[in-house]
This record gives C-alpha cells, sequence and structure tokens, in this order.
C-alpha cells in the first residue's frame, strides 16, 4: 500500500499528451522531493533534452504501463537519491533504479548527504546537494554532460572528486560550492574566510523559490520566508540573519552564501499555492560542506501555512540540536493567524510596503484585520504605516491627533501577543514619534528583552539610545544589527548615525564615508557626515558632503546654511536660510534652529524650537545630543526645553 499511495501522490495531479514519444531521459526520485526535482528537469529541458517525469503523467493514464513504457525507452534514467528516497518508503524508485541497472542506462544524482542504497553505490552519484537551479553552476554542468553521455551512448565523463581538486590545490568549501573559479569571482576570498568558524547555531534564510506557475504570487513565497525567519528569529539561541542581507545572496550556492552572511547554516526551499492547498518544501544546508542536515515538504490547507513554518523552525531547531520548550514553541506561531483570507491580505500589505505604497498597503492590512480582529500581526504592521504615512502629510493638532490614534491601535496589537517583539518595537515607535521619549524606552527595552536577535530591533533601539544621549549602550547593540545583517547596504550610514550621536565623532566620518561610497544616494549620510565635520571644524569639507544632493534638498541647505556661517560667508548663509525657510517652512522647523545655533543666533533657534514643538515634529528627540545645537547648551533654556520634551 505505501508503494501505491506514493505513486499517486507523484503521479495523480498532471496532465499529460496521450502516446508514447522517444524519450531521451526518465527522473525517477520520491514524491516528497518534487519541488526540488523540479529545478533539474527545467534546466535539462532548457538544455534540449526531452525529459519525462510525473508532469507528463494524467490522472486518467494507467499509470503503471506508463510508466514502465517509459522507463523502458528511456536512454537515460536518471535515480534522485535522497532523504526519502534511500528510506524503506523508497522502495518504488529502488525498483526504477534496478531496471535502470540492467538496461545500462542508470545515472544517481545525489540532493541529499546520503549514500545510495546497498546494490546501487557502484556508479558514483553525482552531487547536486543545496543546487536551486543555476544552469552555470558545474555541478550540474557535470550532470548535464553525464547524462548526454548515457543517452547518446558513450563513456561517462570522470567526475572530478573533492579529494583529486584538493590535491589541485584548491579549497574545500569552495569545490563543494559548485566551482572554484566561479566562487571567487563571485565573491573573492575575503567573504569566503568571512564564513570560517561561524558559530554553529547562525542561519540564515534564503527567499524560497515561487513554484505557483505565476509571478505575481512571489509576494506570498517572500511573505512565508520572512514569516519563517521572524519564527526563527523568537528562538533565543539561534543566531539569524537579516532579511535585506539574505535576499541579496538568494541566487548563490548555500557555501557562497553563507560565507558572505557569516553563518554556518543556509534555510531553503519552495512554496507553491493552489486554489486550496499550499506546498511547502524546506531544507537545512550546512554552510561549509554543502550537504544537506535535514529536508521536508509539506502539503497542506492553504490556512495551514503558519502550522507549516512553525514545525520548520522547529525542525531546524531540533537539527541543531536545540531542544525547545513548550513556552519556546508556543512563541513561534504567536501573533499569526489561521485565516487564509487575512493572512493573504496581510502578505500583500507586507509586498506594498516594501514598494513603498503605504496608502494601498493599509487597505490590505484593513482586509487582514476585517478578516481576523486578533490578528497581532496585521493590526501592529497596519499602526506602523499609518504612522509614516502621518508623519509625511500631516503637522501639529491633526499629526498629535492621529498619532494618539496609532498608539491605542498600537497598544492593542500588543496585549493580543505580549510576547511577540513586533508590536512591541512599533509601539516604541510609536511613543517615539509622538515624543513620549520616556514610554518609548521601556517599549524598546521590553521589545529587546524579548528579541536581543531580532535585526530591526537592534536598529531601531541603538538609534533611539544614541540620540538621547545612551550613547555607551548603542555603539555595540549598532554592531550587532549589523552583524545580523552584513550586507545591508545603508549598514555605514546608520551607524556612523548611531557613532555621531555617541559623541565618536572621528569614528562617524570615517564611517559615513564609507557608506556613501557604498550608496551614494544616501542623503542621510551626507547629511550626517556633513554634521560630524562642522563639529570637526571642517567646514568647507561639509559643504562638499552634501554638494551631490539636489540644491533645493532640506539636507543639502541645512549644511550649506551652517557650514558657511562657520566659514564667515554670512551672505551665503543667508540666502541657505531663507531658500529652506521659503521651500519648507514648517516642516524644516528643526533644521531651522540648528542653522541659527551655528550662526550665533540662540533667541530665533530657540523660537524655531518652540515651533517646532508647537508642529510635534519628531526631530525634537534628537535636542538633548545634536551636535549642530552644541552652543545652545549653556543656555538656561536648553535645559527648560530638555525637561518639557522629557528625556528619560
Amino acid at each position: 500500500m505505501a508503494v501505491w499511495r506514493d505513486a499517486l501522490g507523484r503521479y495523480g495531479d498532471a496532465l499529460r499528451v496521450s502516446g508514447a514519444a522517444v524519450t531521451d531521459l526518465f527522473i525517477s526520485y520520491k514524491s516528497e522531493d518534487r519541488d526540488r526535482v523540479a529545478r533539474l528537469v527545467a534546466a535539462l529541458e532548457a538544455d534540449g533534452v526531452r525529459v519525462w517525469w510525473d508532469a507528463h503523467l494524467g490522472g486518467g493514464d494507467a499509470w503503471r504501463d506508463t510508466i514502465e513504457e517509459e522507463l523502458n525507452a528511456a536512454r537515460c534514467v536518471i535515480v534522485v537519491w535522497s532523504n526519502h528516497s534511500t528510506t524503506r518508503a523508497g522502495s518504488f524508485v529502488r525498483d526504477e533504479a534496478s531496471r535502470a541497472v540492467r538496461r545500462g542506462v542508470y545515472l544517481p544524482v545525489r540532493i541529499d548527504a546520503v549514500d545510495p542504497p546497498l546494490g546501487f553505490g557502484e556508479t558514483q552519484a553525482l552531487p547536486l546537494i543545496g543546487w536551486k537551479g543555476d544552469r552555470s553552476d558545474p555541478r550540474y554542468a557535470a550532470v548535464l554532460a553525464a547524462a548526454r553521455a548515457v543517452i547518446a551512448g558513450t563513456a561517462r565523463p570522470a567526475h572530478r572528486s573533492t579529494a583529486e581538486m584538493r590535491a589541485r590545490g584548491l579549497d574545500r568549501r569552495l569545490v563543494i560550492g559548485g566551482g572554484a573559479a566561479l566562487a571567487t569571482a563571485a565573491v573573492g576570498w575575503w567573504a569566503l574566510h568571512r564564513g570560517v568558524g561561524a558559530p554553529q547555531d547562525s542561519v540564515a534564510v534564503l527567499p524560497f523559490d515561487n513554484l505557483s506557475g505565476d509571478p505575481a504570487q512571489a509576494y506570498f513565497s517572500d511573505g512565508v520566508t520572512e514569516e519563517l525567519r521572524s519564527a526563527l528569529t523568537r528562538i533565543a539561541r539561534l543566531k539569524v540573519a537579516a532579511r535585506s542581507s539574505s535576499e541579496l545572496v538568494r541566487a548563490d550556492p548555500a557555501p557562497i552564501a553563507a560565507a558572505k552572511l557569516g553563518v554556518a547554516n543556509i534555510v531553503t526551499g519552495s512554496v507553491q499555492r493552489g486554489a486550496a492547498t499550499i506546498r511547502v518544501t524546506a531544507e537545512l544546508i550546512d554552510g561549509t560542506s554543502g550537504l544537506s542536515r535535514w529536508s521536508q515538504s509539506y502539503g497542506r490547507a492553504i490556512g495551514d501555512a503558519l502550522a507549516i513554518e512553525a514545525e520548520i523552525a522547529e525542525s531546524v531547531a531540533d537539527a541543531l540540536s536545540i531542544a525547545l520548550g513548550r513556552a519556546e514553541k508556543a512563541l513561534l506561531s504567536l501573533g499569526g493567524t489561521t485565516n487564509a483570507v487575512a493572512h493573504d491580505a496581510y502578505l500583500r500589505g507586507q509586498a506594498l510596503i516594501a514598494q513603498q505604497k503605504g496608502d494601498e498597503a493599509l487597505k490590505e492590512y484593513d482586509a487582514a484585520i476585517a478578516a481576523d480582529p486578533n490578528y497581532a500581526l496585521a493590526r501592529a504592521e497596519r499602526v506602523h504605516a499609518i504612522v509614516n504615512i502621518a508623519g509625511a502629510t500631516l503637522g501639529g493638532a491633526a499629526l498629535r491627533a492621529k498619532l494618539t490614534e496609532a498608539e491605542a491601535e498600537a497598544r492593542r496589537a500588543v496585549a493580543l501577543a505580549p510576547r511577540l517583539v513586533a508590536p512591541l518595537s512599533i509601539l516604541g515607535y510609536v511613543l517615539e514619534v509622538r515624543l513620549d521619549l520616556r514610554g518609548a524606552a521601556d517599549a524598546y527595552a521590553a521589545a529587546y528583552k524579548m528579541g536581543p536577535g531580532d535585526a530591526a530591533v537592534l536598529r531601531a533601539y541603538a538609534q533611539f539610545l544614541a540620540m538621547i544621549g545612551r550613547g555607551a549602550e548603542a555603539v555595540p547593540m549598532a554592531h550587532s544589527a549589523t552583524a545580523l545583517d552584513p550586507l545591508r547596504p545603508s549598514n555605514f550610514g546608520f551607524l556612523g548615525r548611531v557613532l555621531l550621536y555617541a559623541s565618536r565623532t572621528n569614528e562617524a566620518i570615517a564611517t559615513l564615508r564609507q557608506g556613501i561610497a557604498r550608496l551614494p544616494d544616501d542623503a542621510f549620510a551626507r547629511v550626517n557626515l556633513g554634521t560630524a565635520l562642522i563639529t570637526r571644524g571642517d567646514f568647507a569639507e561639509a559643504m562638499k558632503a552634501v554638494a551631490a544632493l539636489a540644491a533645493v534638498d532640506y539636507n543639502r541647505l541645512l549644511i550649506e546654511g551652517a557650514a558657511t556661517a562657520r566659514l564667515g560667508d554670512r551672505a551665503a548663509s543667508d540666502r541657505a536660510l531663507a531658500t529652506l525657510v521659503r521651500l519648507h517652512g514648517d516642516n524644516s522647523q528643526y533644521q531651522i534652529a540648528e542653522v541659527h545655533a551655528q550662526r550665533g543666533e540662540p533667541d530665533l533657534a530657540f523660537a524655531a524650537i518652540a515651533r517646532a514643538w508647537e508642529l510635534a515634529d519628531p526631530g525634537l528627540e534628537v535636542l538633548k545630543t545634536d551636535p549642530l545645537l552644541a552652543p545652545l547648551r549653556v543656555d538656561p533654556r536648553f535645559a527648560t526645553w530638555l525637561a518639557k520634551i522629557g528625556f528619560p
């Protein structure tokens, strides 16, 4: 019965054009490996090989006869050995392999770190462990060359072993990754050596492939990936690489990705969504050897994505010898939903936020909450979107009213999932923007306590701490955030800003210059560099730092107004300040205060600060540590404002 059920699972849901054709190659594999095998089929067909596999068999076919017919006709039979096909349940695959051996057309391929069953190990199995479909990968090239040779009836090309390659002076980490030349060209020796000695409890989740056949469904597979990454982050003993860096290595073989991210393990997989079902395949790969440590496929009702993600996270922890207690297991699915409509709307909202379409995202979050009012994550992300939109469009009483509403919603999300990091961190953000700095400090501290390994929490909290005068705590936290997200393009700009407000000016300047070299369009890195240079007395250099920005950019006008005043060019400073006031007015009262402070005009500076307070300008959170306001600190009015704003 097990063999019969396996065959139906493999062959029962596809469509075939009837009639036997001349088949170059037959692929035999276990049904649980279908998503990974699909990559191999696509690559072989793209290279002109006529492949027969289960996608060519319809539910109405006499499937046993068809399989036998195609198996006997194929000039080459690739047998895929995996964690699934080498077990007792893989007897169907072994039967097909036996026929291929007898006919002399057997070509074994390994997609997991397994040995073929007894009787099938004489022919060396070609490794495709961790391969994600790249046709330029030398491992795939070896499979293609061997298949073409078997099809043509010629001798199979010799496969160079790892030992042989090492004897030729090649590093093993490159060999298993799929070719020394490609690996070195891709990342260089520096990146590969970063992965050496990575903590064994470190992991990165690469974007899961969208196998739904519709590119528009990518939001769903990307969303499932991020939810799995978030679940893993909740396991206190795991170090999980952040999303932005992980997405930048999505096409790399596992050892290369692990080296770039500085982790010991890679999780990869695929998502296929149908009308009523979801199929997720996941695999944990050793980042040094490229060998599979665990893999599993899940086929469930479409509302079961949350349960699948939690099961994958548990399995990854188990494979890494991390035992989870009942409370930790409960955390893995906290704040989510089993409502398929709500989940789909939430993931659409997340995709729209990534595209900077906040208004459209709000509609999706509203739909998610309407379908499941207890969906804590949807409520929290809705608040995040509301605050960002309000900050860009409102001021004064209207902004305060909207932020009051947002705070209430954020607290409701926290109440729904009090042990979840995201609602707490978003509550901290709302309170920070509201200038409730004591409340923000408490919320961020609670989020940090819950998720000390969450890069987003670390970034938000580190920047906040630096701005309110707790730089000694902020700097190591900022370094931890960048270690979890090492490829994030804005890392240097973020770290430089933290160093600036921690009064480590020279370090800030060096770091911000690195950031601008990597991301020339980063306006905030440029204005922070300009600020740091003014602090150090390099006024002309400060002007150069913002020269690449548009002439009407408020960041440029701020630095020009301050730097030219310090250079003694009062007329140039007047022009920059007048343009700042004319073009940006109430939206830049805090920056206007900074210029007046640098011009030696304390009365005008404090008047601008008062106006910024009336307008609920969140820029006031920097008042205590802002280097450009240093001339005001000796004035008694400065201490009064610190008390009024309520710095902790």
